[in-house]
């Protein structure tokens, strides 16, 4: 593995991925080691415009406006993705594999499509490692309601989470060596430790 990976967290709404990736984060700080972290869509001032327009509770935009406002908001990250390339450690909150699990298996959209454009955008870049973090329904709405603001992807069907979540888990068997999945029904510190000793083995570490 690089010493400067680019590490992808994924998973369903209120899967504990952003959880992870700020425990991640705080490691990094604590041992000095130098990293960028970006979330998608948004991580810089365009792409953060875009984030607004796609997540606000209001909007309702059909399933290819969807996609293509994603990948616009992934157009303009890639600038800072590509100059911190292998200069810095890459922490990801959602990219590549939510587009398919999310415009692919849940809504349907065609797959070749969705590749074409991501290929185009990442020409070769990939992520190196993916946390798939995935987590009960029950569980999930107990999560849910607890949050003080939902967005529009905080509110779609149960079947459409279950579609996605397969996705992802789709997804992750193609290359089992390049995905870890974390149960996050689990306890939480538990989880914790397995994901930040998979870290320090994907930076070489201690």
């Amino acid at each position: 593995m690089y010493k400067k990976p680019i590490i992808v967290f994924e998973g369903v709404e209120s899967s504990g991925k952003s959880h992870h990736i700020k425990k991640v984060a705080n490691f990094l700080k604590k041992k000095n080691i130098n990293f960028i972290l970006i979330r998608e869509p948004g991580g810089n001032y365009n792409a953060e415009k875009i984030r607004k327009l796609i997540l606000n509770k209001d909007s309702n935009f059909n399933k290819i406006t969807d996609l293509l406002l994603y990948l616009s908001s992934r157009s303009e990250i890639m600038t800072t993705i590509k100059k911190n390339f292998r200069k810095k450690i890459i922490l990801i909150d959602r990219f590549i594999d939510s587009t398919v699990a999310y415009q692919h298996y849940g809504m349907g959209i065609n797959l070749s499509l969705i590749n074409d454009i991501n290929n185009y955008l990442l020409k070769g870049l990939k992520a190196d490692f993916t946390f798939v973090n995935i987590v009960s329904q029950k569980n999930m709405k107990k999560r849910l309601k607890k949050r003080k603001k939902l967005n529009r992807y905080d509110k779609f069907s149960d079947i459409f989470y279950k579609k996605v979540q397969k996705g992802f888990l789709k997804i992750s068997k193609k290359k089992p060596k390049k995905y870890l999945i974390i149960n996050s029904n689990s306890e939480i510190k538990i989880n914790e430790k397995i994901v930040i000793n998979k870290i320090k083995k994907l930076i070489n570490y201690g």
